[in-house]
Parts: C-alpha cells; sequence; structure tokens
C-alpha cells in the first residue's frame, strides 16, 4: 500500500483490469440499458469497496471471483428495486436473470450458484432452463427452430 496517498496500487490494477467486465455482469443484472446504468454503478461501487475492505484477506484468493459474489449478493439483497428495464434480460424475473447471468455468462458451476444462492441444485437447474427459455422465445429461437449453437462443429456426434 502507498502510504502517503492511502492506496493499494495492487488493488488500483485489479479494478484497472476488471472493472468494465464487472460493470458488464451489473447492467445484465439490473436489466438497465448501457448508457446511463446508475444502479448497475451503485452496486458495483458497492461491490469493490467491500472487496477493498477485505483486500488484505484476499491474497492468494481470485479477487474477481470475490468482486463478483459480492456484486452477486448484493443485486440479491436489492432485487425487488430492478423488477424491469430496458436491457437485454429485462423480461426476465430478478432471480431468473441472477441464476442466467452466473451459470451462462459468468459459467459458475451450478453446484457453487446453488450454494452462493442458498439454493438447491435443482432449483437453480430450473430457473437457468427457464431464463435460457424465456430468452430464446423472445428472439425467435424457441425448441425445434434451429440447430443449438455449436451443433455444426459436429460435438457430441456418434
Amino acid at each position: 500500500m502507498d502510504r502517503r496517498s492511502g492506496r493499494d496500487p495492487e488493488f488500483e490494477a485489479f479494478v484497472a483490469g476488471a472493472a468494465g467486465r464487472l460493470l458488464h455482469v451489473a447492467v445484465l443484472l439490473t436489466a438497465e440499458a448501457p448508457t446511463g446504468a446508475t444502479a448497475a454503478h451503485r452496486l458495483l461501487a458497492g461491490a469493490l469497496a467491500r472487496t477493498y475492505a477485505h483486500w488484505s484477506r484476499l491474497r492468494g484468493d481470485d479477487p474477481y471471483d470475490h468482486t463478483r459474489q459480492e456484486l452477486c449478493a448484493a443485486y440479491a439483497r436489492t432485487s425487488w428495486r430492478h423488477p424491469g428495464g430496458t436491457g437485454v434480460l429485462a423480461r426476465l424475473s430478478p432471480m431468473e436473470r441472477l441464476v442466467l447471468v452466473m451459470r451462462v455468462h459468468e459459467g459458475v458451476a451450478e453446484e457453487v450458484t446453488a450454494a452462493q444462492l442458498g439454493l438447491p441444485p435443482e432449483r437453480v437447474e430450473a430457473v437457468c432452463n427457464r431464463a435460457v427459455a424465456t430468452m430464446r422465445a423472445g428472439s425467435g429461437r424457441g425448441a425445434g427452430s434451429g440447430p443449438e449453437p455449436g451443433a455444426a462443429s459436429g460435438r457430441g456426434a456418434a
């Protein structure tokens, strides 16, 4: 830590590298339009503040993962404030947005998502499937409307 300025250069480097991706996660969660996403900015600022408060204890842990957990937990606590919006995930419920962002966008394992949200894995799977179906239905990609992404690559072919 730079004692004269009170700043930690490692934390500043982390924020410089990860803030854009974390802000995108916050924008998806709040279902705001990317421009003027004030609720997303507030969520991210709070998550970064909590990460900074624990920074000295995070040595060896993934600060991105910690901050994403803080961000998702803050969203879960305040999701009633974000019922809709104009963003790409606006037609989903707050819980569907949270699960979809964690599972699909961020690639968090189902069991980890379930543990972080305090839900059984089966519930996380059901919510994620419903969210994916809702997004596909809204984009004209309903069940049976064409090949799945990556189907042409030959993966899984016998």
